[in-house]
């Protein structure tokens, strides 16, 4: 059975040899988001959600202090600045409630990525 880009599967039915791989596509706002400790990442939830904005702001400086984010082919300082905007964007918009929504999502998305990277990190062996 050939199995062409395009062709849909039923649940239930399986293809042998055929590797299913499910990958999400963030645009290059959300692709900045940096992976931080989970304490940093839950501070910045917390800052999100009563000060719109303000946690993405401070995450912006992580960047400059090495966390990595899913934008590898981009130079720090232009991940940093799209944090900023992504900053900006929260706080202009907290006024009708969606940069305040906005925000606390985008926090949420920090702890949630600070935990997959504690769950990546155990795995692999610790450096002196």
């Amino acid at each position: 059975m050939d199995i062409k880009e395009g062709d849909i599967i039923d649940r239930g039915t399986s293809a042998s040899g055929v590797v299913v791989q499910v990958r999400e596509k963030k645009g290059p706002l959300r692709a900045a988001i940096p992976y931080m400790p989970f304490p940093v990442a839950v501070i910045c939830l917390f800052l999100n959600t009563f000060v719109p904005g303000l946690g993405t702001f401070v995450s912006a400086f992580t960047v400059l202090c090495g966390a990595r984010t899913d934008l590898p082919d981009r130079h720090i300082c232009c991940v940093f600045w799209l944090n900023i905007a992504a900053a900006l964007i929260q706080i202009l918009t907290a006024i009708v409630m969606v940069g305040w929504i906005m925000s606390i999502f985008w926090g949420m998305d920090m702890v949630i990525l600070a935990i997959s990277q504690g769950y990546r990190d155990q795995g692999m062996p610790q450096q002196l």
